[in-house]
């Protein structure tokens, strides 16, 4: 199986590298978009011949030519070999830019090494030439993100979330039932450089669950005592403060 990482810094790429190539992968490395669009062309053409997986790992910020730009272009010439975004920017609408233009997920710098290989074993397990469609729609039980535009619906009814609310709840949507702590909450939706004593998670987690049932009859998120929050597949009858 095959990972071409396209990644400017040093540092990330060279972590990626190791790292990967322990885990039994063939990986190879650019460091600039112009040599990432070459280098995804020529996988793509490997990949068909050989008959076998791959991977692109396009980081958004790049030299010569941005990951986006990347992306987009080889969608439009037909290429449709999986595209993980890795970006250091959390906003919605830098997410929202990348899987508009083709890209099949994104994780935000920083990232655990175990997610990414979890993110790069669930692209693989795709047929080859069928880009899921169903990851551009979020859904746990009545409660839907559709991630091309960003609308967040219940039983059909709009919900007008805040950015920060939406890129909350999508993390929530992406892991139902798992427990989230705060710290990683914080550094997915709100980056590195918050304060990690703040106590905004605990905030826009009573925001979010208020518009997700502004009757307060049930509670679509759980508090974990110590460890964070979970999103229920099946809501609890009664809210629980966070």
């Amino acid at each position: 199986m095959h990972i071409l990482v396209v990644e400017d810094d040093t540092r990330v790429a060279d972590f990626l590298e190791r790292g990967l190539k322990a885990e039994g992968y063939k990986v190879r490395v650019v460091r600039d978009g112009i040599s990432g669009l070459e280098a995804a062309r020529e996988l793509d053409d490997m990949l068909k011949e050989l008959d076998q997986s791959g991977v692109i790992l396009l980081d958004l910020m790049l030299p010569k030519m941005t990951g986006v730009e990347v992306c987009q272009t080889l969608r439009a010439s037909g290429i449709m070999t999986p595209i993980l975004m890795l970006t250091a920017l959390g906003a919605v609408e830098d997410r929202v830019t990348g899987l508009r233009t083709g890209a099949d997920d994104y994780l935000v710098k920083p990232f655990s090494f175990e997610e990414l290989l979890a993110r790069i074993e669930a692209l693989l397990r795709r047929p080859r030439d069928q880009r899921a469609p169903t990851n551009r729609r979020l859904k746990v039980g009545v409660i839907e993100l559709d991630r091309t535009t960003m609308r967040v619906t219940r039983d059909g009814e709009e919900i007008i979330l805040t950015a920060r609310e939406l890129a909350l709840l999508e993390l929530f949507l992406s892991a139902p039932g798992r427990v989230l702590s705060r710290e990683r909450i914080l550094s997915n939706v709100w980056g590195v450089d918050e304060d990690p004593l703040t106590n905004v998670v605990d905030v826009y987690v009573r925001r979010l669950r208020a518009k997700l049932d502004p009757l307060g009859a049930v509670s679509f998120i759980t508090t974990v005592r110590g460890l964070g929050y979970r999103l229920e597949p099946t809501p609890q009858k009664a809210p629980i403060e966070a």
